[in-house]
């Protein structure tokens, strides 16, 4: 502690990076200060207004490091960027699978789809959303498709026979058919027009579309179909209910609100699109800085670095930490201005008011939850440490497991735990090139040889994270195999342990007897979870391999059909059954099949009966 008292008397009062270590050396925490001397002095000091969360972060605390940076934006961005690198346990993590979805219309095309995607491209296409709760993706995309009649294929236009037919939605008039020429660019243009128009806030033509449809369904005592139009109405009502009249049908807004108990914090956000509450999201946070202000203010930077699309206006219901720096780095960052607003009265406090109230009534009735949650991956990976005597805390876990039958299609998995939890992003499996046959001690040396080789090379983001903690499903055996590849690559600084599946007991390299951990504890849940996770994950890469190969072998006897033919027919058809149902103009299509193949190929399923 000494040494912590002589540099924070050295600290400078310049803006930069700072970062706490554990005692190990393993990094705990990073943070920006416009002012590193007061910031990183706040964390000490003894004062009442210190967080219990806080105070459970100092505890770990035995030195600390700091980066001055030229600017205020530079310290933010240095530490969004180290955040990223070292994924420390104590700041904000937002869930590896959040990903909002949002409707996509690739307007340089001649005919286009209205799609729902994932991710923000900047490729040209018009992007909507996000959508979620309330009114979804699937509901907007319903709507559109019902109202205007578009294409919902995934064909390639250009390279359709001439032979082609429409599909059904044509015949329910439900599609234009631009596949078969029913339906000109310019038309095809005018409909994409109105849909855009009612992404944008104007729903009228819509309705009226709806409903004209709903009648004439009636009319022709087409019932179904009209209870259809009538269900797509009502969602649009549902729609139309949420507009925020005080705002411009062409306005998106982001309100970011914070509730906390002291130890556990909730953030809320609510979206409004084209002047509409489009839905919103709560997330439970676990950043450690000094105060809600900082929370809050980390929180928007992770979610927008995360989720990419930018709303023009920012409206956050209590005071956060730099808000004019954090509007300039979204402003950059978008291209156009973002204004970060603090309201006191009007529309946008009403709705600052509804995120705080959603904030403070999830962190009510997720504590416990939150409690369970951490128990079982923060709490669990603590208590691993001190059970095992291990340097470092094991933030980031890795798990193999081999699986094959009697020696074919033989597989290893890699499966990855982050903070305790799932990282499975990061999942990766391994087809054996080398160690055949029965040898699961061989499979895996050879899985791990090409992971620390991967290591090494750090171009995969997966592989470029060194682990904290290596579990290998067995026991003395399986684990003596991975130390002696270890240490001959130079790697025996990773700490790894083997967990027996009879006695769930633990070893650990030049240690004979095996350490028994509490069958009630945190720590041997988290091991059980990894180990059959990666079980499981080994097991159904296998299924997968054996079952493509024994499909494969279905095509190869097929005069004229190679490996090359088998794979480019299954990137175009996807299984099995779509072959066998493809006509011969359908497998024209194919890249690599020419007449004869294709016509070898369909006959083979389609035998001339005499």
């Amino acid at each position: 502690m000494d040494m912590i008292r002589q540099k924070l008397k050295d600290l400078p009062t310049q803006s930069g990076v700072y970062i706490m270590k554990s005692q190990s050396g393993q990094i705990l925490y990073v943070g920006k200060a416009r002012n590193l001397k007061n910031r990183v002095n706040q964390y000490f000091a003894n004062s009442s207004n210190k967080t219990e969360k806080t105070i459970r972060l100092v505890s770990h605390i035995a030195d600390f490091e700091y980066i001055i940076t030229a600017n205020e934006i530079e310290a933010l961005v240095l530490e969004n960027n180290l955040i990223k690198k070292h994924k420390p346990p104590y700041n904000i993590m937002l869930k590896d699978d959040k990903s909002y979805p949002f409707v996509r219309i690739n307007v340089k095309q001649d005919f286009p789809k209205v799609e729902v995607v994932r991710k923000l491209k900047n490729d040209g296409a018009k992007y909507f959303g996000p959508y979620m709760q309330g009114i979804t993706s699937k509901d907007i995309l319903q709507l559109v498709e019902s109202a205007f009649c578009l294409r919902s294929c995934s064909h390639d236009l250009s390279r359709l026979p001439k032979s082609h037919r429409p599909c059904l939605n044509y015949h329910i008039n439900r599609c234009l058919a631009p596949c078969d020429g029913h339906c000109s660019k310019e038309a095809y243009a005018k409909q994409i027009e109105g849909v855009i128009s009612f992404l944008s806030g104007n729903d009228k033509k819509v309705a009226a579309l709806l409903e004209e449809k709903m009648t004439a369904a009636a009319e022709r005592e087409d019932f179904e179909l009209a209870i259809f139009y009538r269900r797509k109405l009502e969602v649009l009502d549902k729609l139309v209910r949420r507009q925020v009249t005080a705002l411009p049908k062409d306005f998106d807004l982001d309100i970011f609100a914070i509730a906390t108990n002291g130890l556990n914090s909730v953030v809320s956000v609510l979206f409004v699109r084209g002047g509409k509450l489009v839905g919103g999201d709560k997330q439970v946070v676990n950043d450690l800085a000094p105060s809600d202000e900082v929370v809050l203010s980390n929180f928007i930077l992770a979610y927008y670095d995360k989720v990419k699309y930018i709303a023009d206006e920012v409206v956050v219901a209590s005071a956060i930490d730099e808000a004019e720096l954090l509007g300039q780095y979204l402003t950059q960052k978008k291209g156009s201005k973002v204004n970060i607003i603090l309201p006191h009265q009007g529309i946008r406090r009403q709705l600052a008011d509804m995120a705080l109230n959603n904030a403070g009534d999830y962190l009510e009735k997720s504590l416990s939850i939150k409690e369970r949650e951490d128990n079982m991956t923060l709490g669990a990976i603590m208590q691993l440490q001190e059970y095992l005597g291990l340097p470092n805390m094991p933030i980031r876990m890795e798990c193999y497991d081999i699986s094959h039958v009697q020696g074919t299609d033989k597989v290893a998995s890699m499966v990855v735990f982050s903070n305790g939890a799932p990282n499975k992003a990061h999942y990766r499996k391994f087809k054996m090139k080398y160690a055949l046959g029965n040898d699961d001690f061989a499979g895996l040396q050879e899985a791990l040889t090409r992971r620390i080789d991967e290591l090494a090379k750090g171009e995969d983001e997966s592989f470029a994270t060194r682990p904290d903690l290596l579990v290998i499903d067995g026991g003395k055996g399986q684990l003596s195999s991975v130390v002696e590849i270890l240490q001959s690559k130079g790697a025996d600084d990773i700490s790894v342990i083997g967990l027996a599946k009879r006695e769930e007991e633990v070893f650990v390299p030049h240690q004979s007897q095996p350490i028994i951990l509490p069958r009630n504890s945190y720590a041997l849940k988290v091991l059980q979870r990894i180990r059959d996770e990666a079980h499981r994950f080994a097991i159904t890469f296998h299924r997968s391999l054996r079952q493509k190969r024994q499909t494969h072998s279905k095509l190869l006897v097929i005069d004229g059909v190679g490996e090359k033919r088998v794979k480019a027919l299954f990137d175009a058809f996807k299984n099995l059954e779509n072959i066998k149902n493809a006509t011969v103009e359908d497998l024209l299509l194919v890249k690599c099949i020419d007449r004869r193949a294709a016509e070898n190929i369909y006959n083979h399923f389609h035998p001339k009966t005499e």
